[in-house]
């Protein structure tokens, strides 16, 4: 439609004398501030352009790396027994995979140990056995009448062969109870009480039972005993478990230790599994804590130290040790001072870990939650243990779940993408979570044998760097590969630059391949130069290079 010009002049005028008078009659408002030129989108762009320098020293050696696992509790049983193979490979890639997609971004996280539950027998007792989630029980390769059925716990061998098959590098047994035939009750799940569940004169039996299904199945390293401190059982049994004391646990690996190396087994025993890492190094319920003393102090009468077959390392859980920060922090530095007031050569493993209660009120088991926010937080963990307790070795807890809880890094619902238990027994869907792939940047790329060496971001202290950007270095010496993993917790990108600390450090091209782990990304690959290295806010970032 055409407009009236003088409708629109008049229009104009008014609106003018409008403003001016209004000036005449109030205080002129101040202008707006111009926009922050740093800020764009959110992003601090200032920031973006400022490089923070991260120290490296190649020459200043750490711990060895060992292995990172995961644990195929009780899910297995059911799943591996799933028909759709196509879906049980899919999720044994995204565990135990090394192979790479056409771009360049990994298939899985290579998990190098794969921790398999020996179970004790609750699965056969049903109901009977006092544990009412049946997912939660677990068959025995011990039958009633005293010998061995190897067909048992089918879908845990093939997971077990799976993991194999795809060159997981070690297999690591480990019961959480007697045979239910062995238990002073008959049952899985101890009475309560903190001491073994063990009918008297059973422990060379006991032996017998671990030594032979380790060497039947091959297993690297074999636990005996699982979180000893907590007095599983009773009235409110949920699963298979029994306390135990040092003392019961030095007898036993006493009469193991022979027994496997009777046999001609390689199988190594790795003592601990303790619920919480501070009770390695304190004490806890008489007889049931400051486990390295116990155990590898010569002056000891529970000294295991000179028994064949005992690897010479202590286990620990994660849970209820990593918050706030200054607690994730001492008590791993707590831990390692004691070791090395005890014996510097002592290894260290971290066996379990995940989310697991309510956290400092941040993250919390229930309901499940695979967002980046706790795929962070799990990489956080890994990075404390790993550069404050040196720990060699570090498993996550269940590898694949179909409960409504955040302790997986694998999940399934049922077919009809619901998370119904029972309806998952013979299907399902099997999805991802960034707890699977923010673990992957470490375990995918620091490979068994590579050796942690210091890093650090200048200006940033320990007690910053928890909260805000962390980073750890690993080095393979033979092959001259260097990966670098840094962790951001924060909402804004940020730049680095490499610096060697007493001498320079020269990448090959001078270029990393980069693996990026964020709420939109799985280990996602590019290319980054070595002097201009480039942090996404909120995500897990791993370089790998090679040096001269």
């Amino acid at each position: 439609m055409k407009q009236n010009n003088f409708f629109m002049v008049s229009i104009v005028l008014q609106i003018a004398f409008s403003l001016v008078m209004t000036g005449c009659n109030k205080k002129e408002a101040p202008l707006p501030p111009p926009p922050d030129p740093c800020f764009y989108n959110g992003v601090d762009t200032c920031l973006l352009n400022i490089k923070t320098k991260i120290s490296i020293n190649l020459n200043d050696e750490k711990q060895t790396i060992y292995s990172f696992g995961a644990s195929d509790c009780w899910t297995t049983k059911f799943i591996g027994n799933w028909g759709d193979v196509t879906k049980k490979n899919k999720l044994a890639d995204y565990l135990f995979s090394t192979d790479t997609s056409i771009d360049g971004s990994p298939k899985g996280i290579g998990l190098s140990l794969w921790r398999f539950n020996i179970g004790a027998g609750s699965y056969e007792q049903g109901s009977a056995s006092g544990i009412s989630d049946e997912w939660r029980r677990e068959e025995c390769f011990l039958t009633s009448n005293g010998t061995y059925d190897w067909s048992k716990q089918q879908g845990a061998q093939w997971f077990l062969n799976a993991a194999r098959a795809r060159n997981v590098k070690y297999i690591h047994g480990f019961a959480v109870s007697a045979p239910v035939s062995m238990t002073l009750d008959g049952m899985a799940h101890g009475g309560g009480g903190s001491s073994f569940n063990l009918q008297a004169g059973k422990m060379p039996d006991y032996a017998t039972f671990l030594s032979t299904v380790s060497s039947h199945f091959k297993f690297d390293y074999v636990s005996p005993f699982n979180e000893p401190q907590w007095n599983w059982g009773g009235a409110n049994a949920s699963q298979e478990g029994s306390a135990a004391t040092n003392t019961e646990m030095a007898t036993l690996t006493k009469l193991l230790g022979p027994k496997l190396q009777t046999a001609g087994a390689s199988t190594k025993i790795v003592l601990g599994e303790a619920a919480q890492l501070n009770f390695i190094t304190a004490g806890y319920g008489g007889d049931r804590g400051d486990q390295i003393y116990n155990w590898f102090n010569t002056a000891s009468a529970n000294y295991i130290g000179n028994i064949p077959n005992v690897e010479k390392s202590i286990s620990g859980h994660s849970y209820f040790t990593t918050c706030p920060d200054n607690n994730l922090i001492t008590t791993r530095t707590a831990l390692l001072n004691k070791r090395n007031a005890t014996d510097p050569s002592l290894g260290l493993w971290q066996t379990e870990f995940g989310i697991l209660g309510d956290i400092c009120g941040q993250y919390n088991g229930y309901p499940k939650n695979t967002s980046i926010d706790y795929g962070l937080y799990v990489a956080k963990v890994i990075h404390h243990d790993l550069a404050f307790a040196n720990m060699n070795s570090w498993s996550w807890w269940l590898a694949v779940s179909p409960s409504d809880y955040s302790d997986a890094l694998v999940y399934v619902t049922d077919p009809t993408g619901s998370i119904n238990l029972n309806n998952s027994k013979n299907d399902g869907i099997v999805s991802d979570s960034k707890q699977l792939w923010c673990m992957g940047n470490f375990s995918r790329f620091v490979r068994p044998g590579m050796k942690r060496v210091s890093a650090s971001i200048n200006g940033i202290d320990d007690a910053t760097a928890a909260s805000s950007f962390m980073i750890s270095t690993y080095k393979d010496a033979v092959a001259k590969k260097m990966v670098i993993v840094v962790i951001n917790m924060g909402n804004s990108a940020k730049k680095f630059t490499l610096d060697g600390l007493g001498s320079s450090i020269n990448i090959t091209g001078n270029k990393l391949d980069s693996y990026t782990t964020s709420g939109s990304k799985s280990l996602a690959r590019s290319v980054s130069s070595a002097d201009n290295i480039n942090i996404e806010p909120k995500s897990v970032t791993t370089f790998v290079g090679t040096y001269f």
